[in-house]
């Protein structure tokens, strides 16, 4: 997609299909463009800028970056315009704003919204990440709300112009298949030029070759920030320049060694590495004035890159997010070859092509699906306002996901119990329904003939144990067949009841009152630490520990039998486990059945519930679990702060403030953890407290898109120890850095950390001492340190950098 100042500015006379989609502006109608990149969507938002009088527009933009950019050029003309980022709010109510999306979700949730809504680049909708913000906006935007959706890579804009149309929206599709610039793809092999011999390495010698086929300026995709300041330095050292860039002291002041050196050859890298100023104030309005010969760009950044150059090079099918390795998506691809090609300064545009690299004819157009997930804390938010209004949450909610993408409804997992709310069980989640409506647990018939629910066995001696006999509840050690399962011997008649008798030893030859002990009673003894000899006093033998022994019981009496001596035990001191009723009576081997819970047996959706409702994790589910949400689906504190948030950082604010001896200012300075991503986890000393807080609440429990492992996706350790470092001092600072680090690296971080500061201070003020704390001291930290990264700042290129520059390569003859 081109920014504005990419366009043909002497353009007077709109395309026919700019002209079609204006009527439909002006007739108050919603419009769906699906146009190739460089046609002229965004000066389509120019016509309508200047001659709109109905109200505020608001062009929402994919990246701050590009906000930034559209800030400068619409203020180039002489307009009063807004912007509104997570690192700033200027203007909002200016006629024109330029805002990226998330930060105009809280206007649509409230039912505002301003006239004219413009989503630059709607395929986001079907982004895993942030489809979710972009889909619910357009399913949520007011009646009053016009609607304009920009893309050049969807394969189904018919679908979504028949969603907003079953939203009850008067949506029609305006549709362009001819690029305006049309592309071309060269293979460089295959080229005639040949460079000097001196020129060598795979790429610097296609890229000479391109070059010398005047396809120049390039932008030159490559897969990770390291490969693509190489390559920089590569074609930087192997081709000559005619013409040097000159650079102002404050340019060279930004740019620093290593890019200033690059950009005196007309050679540049872009990649999130640079700091704002390096990117947005040199490398990318150098490229857009067509200063620069090369630009070699990660293609993470594809879709924030904001200028065109004549050829586009891919070097690889795929890139590094993170630490993972991703495939570049066809309609990806299509953006990036897209990019080639100035309307008003080529005719044609060229797609370079190496071998076994991407090629023109892979970049497809995509379809738009609804993401995968829903928007939890908006979701939530709606179920917050629901109570406070007095409606009912869940039905609400339900509603609300009724006005999402696709045919089929996406569901929260209350759509049955809604329509049964009045159910003995009292919940209202599907799947907590039919996880409750199973019959998980134990009856037994207790001692007065009635089911009751199973209790935890209890350790009790058998002299207390009882046991329904032939119709009547008697002693067990009454009952033969009960004493015979116990423990070793015979069955003996005590007084009262039944005990074990069993051999003692033989009598000794020589010496009447001893014995000699049976084998049984030496290994049964030593097993639990006594030895005893092998001849014993038979008076002595009632004085010997038995209760010691496994279901022994204690010795009574005595009995000879020939040259033996049996023992008769009582076995009422015997400890085993039982079951014991509600009247506290223990039972041996009560009856036992499965039985569903209580208030599910006579319930009338018993059936329903237990074979029809599925028990698979839903989002209300998910929510029930994380306690985000009670029975009804009111929020709770913890769900109120998350639905403040964006994917998981509500979670793990609301953990830190859970933990009351965890200070409210060491939670400010450690939340900038919550988007610092991988690239910090080295330097964490003290931070770390706030993913202790995430685990003691979440575990180890994973919920897709918002946890994993108990912590958010995009946390990383570090970043609150990186950023006070480079408070107390910058040298100190800088001593941080690394291939892997750079300084963008830490002053994105801090960027993120700060705008996460100003969305606390702006939230609403929940009933909460903590969080009110958090908000003064959130407060206090941007009343003493607010710098923002403002277009105002950047410098403005020198006269002599605005005029196009040929970037033909003619070797000189001593090259």
């Amino acid at each position: 997609m081109h920014s504005f100042g990419d366009l043909d500015i002497h353009l007077k006379i709109p395309d026919l299909w700019q002209q079609e989609a204006l009527h439909f502006v002006k007739a108050g109608q919603d419009v769906v463009v699906n146009a190739p990149t460089g046609a002229g969507k965004t000066y389509l938002v120019e016509l309508i800028a200047e001659s709109y009088r109905h109200g505020q527009i608001v062009l929402a933009v994919p990246t701050r970056a590009l906000a930034n950019d559209k800030l400068r050029e619409f203020r180039a003309k002489g307009w009063k315009v807004g912007i509104v980022t997570g690192d700033v709010s200027i203007d909002p109510d200016a006629p024109v704003v330029v805002a990226t999306l998330e930060t105009q979700k809280p206007r649509f949730l409230n039912g505002l919204g301003p006239k004219l809504f413009v989503i630059d680049e709607y395929q986001m909708i079907g982004d895993e990440t942030r489809g979710v913000n972009y889909e619910l906006c357009v399913a949520l935007a007011p009646e009053g709300t016009q609607l304009m959706l920009l893309s050049g890579s969807v394969s189904n804009p018919g679908d979504i112009v028949s969603w907003l149309q079953r939203l009850g929206r008067d949506a029609h599709l305006v549709e362009v298949k001819k690029r305006p610039v049309p592309l071309e793809e060269i293979h460089l092999d295959a080229l005639s030029f040949n460079p000097p011999r001196s020129v060598t390495g795979f790429w610097p010698r296609l890229i000479a070759k391109a070059l010398m086929a005047d396809l120049g300026p390039i932008l030159i995709f490559a897969p990770q920030r390291k490969g693509a300041e190489a390559l920089a330095r590569q074609l930087s050292a192997a081709l000559p320049v005619e013409n040097p860039l000159a650079l102002s002291p404050e340019q060279k002041r930004l740019a620093g060694g290593l890019l200033e050196k690059l950009l005196s050859k007309r050679i540049a890298f872009h990649h999130s590495g640079l700091s704002y100023e390096q990117r947005a104030g040199l490398v990318e309005p150098l490229a857009k004035a067509g200063q620069l010969r090369v630009v070699v760009s990660t293609t993470g950044l594809a879709a924030g890159v904001n200028f065109s150059m004549r050829s586009v090079l891919v070097t690889e099918s795929q890139f590094t997010l993170g630490n993972v390795q991703q495939l570049i998506r066809p309609d990806e691809l299509l953006q990036m070859f897209g990019r080639a090609g100035r309307r008003g300064f080529d005719t044609i545009g060229y797609a370079l092509v190496a071998p076994d690299r991407p090629r023109l004819r892979e970049g497809k157009p995509r379809p738009v699906r609804r993401p995968k997930l829903l928007d939890w804390p908006s979701l939530i938010g709606i179920l917050d306002a629901a109570v406070q209004n007095g409606s009912e949450p869940f039905e609400t909610v339900v509603e609300a996901c009724g006005r999402l993408l696709g045919e089929t409804p996406a569901t929260v997992g209350v759509e049955h119990c809604i329509n049964f709310p009045d159910m003995p069980c009292g919940l209202m989640v599907d799947a907590e329904r039919a996880r409750h409506a199973t019959a998980n647990s134990e009856e037994i018939l207790n001692s007065r003939g009635s089911w009751e629910l199973r209790a935890p066995l209890v350790r009790l001696s058998w002299k207390e144990v009882q046991i329904t006999h032939e119709g009547k509840l008697k002693k067990a050690l009454e009952v033969p067949e009960v004493v015979r399962s116990i423990g070793e011997g015979k069955l003996c008649r005590l007084q009262g009841m039944f005990g074990k008798k069993r051999l003692l030893g033989f009598l000794d030859k020589k010496k009447k009152s001893r014995i000699q002990l049976a084998k049984w009673i030496l290994e049964a003894f030593s097993e639990v630490g006594v030895n005893l000899s092998k001849r014993h006093e038979i008076g002595e033998l009632s004085n010997l520990p038995w209760i010691k022994l496994p279901e022994c019981g204690t010795l009574v009496r005595t009995k000879r039998e020939g040259f033996r001596l049996i023992g008769l035990f009582d076995l009422s001191e015997v400890e085993a486990a039982f079951d014991r009723d509600v009247f506290g009576v223990a039972l041996y081997k009560p009856e036992v059945r499965r039985a569903y819970p209580q208030e599910c047996q006579n319930c009338s959706q018993l059936s329903i519930c237990e074979n029809q409702l599925s028990s698979a994790r839903s989002p209300a589910l998910s929510w029930r679990q994380l306690n985000l949400i009670d029975k009804q689906g009111r929020p709770t504190f913890r769900g109120q702060v998350f639905s403040l948030f964006q994917g998981g950082e509500g979670l793990a604010v609301a953990a830190a403030l859970e933990d009351d001896s965890y200070s409210v200012d060491a939670i400010a300075r450690d939340i900038a953890n919550l988007r610092a991503g991988y690239r910090f986890d080295d330097y964490a000393q003290y931070s770390h407290r706030l993913s202790r807080a995430c685990r003691v609440a979440y575990q180890d429990r994973s919920y897709e898109g918002y946890l994993k492992h108990g912590l958010p996706p995009h946390y990383g350790d570090g970043a609150a120890e990186v950023i006070a470092d480079w408070a107390v001092s910058a040298g100190q600072g800088r001593k941080l850095l690394t291939d892997d680090l750079k300084f963008g690296d830490v002053q994105r971080a801090r960027q993120e950390w700060l705008s996460l500061l100003r969305h606390i201070v702006n939230a609403p003020a929940l009933p909460n001492e903590r969080w009110l704390e958090l908000q003064a001291c959130s407060r206090e930290i941007l009343a003493d340190d607010d710098r923002r990264l403002l277009v105002d700042d950047l410098p403005a290129l020198e006269p002599s950098q605005l005029g196009r520059v040929e970037h033909r390569l003619r070797f000189p003859r001593k090259w």
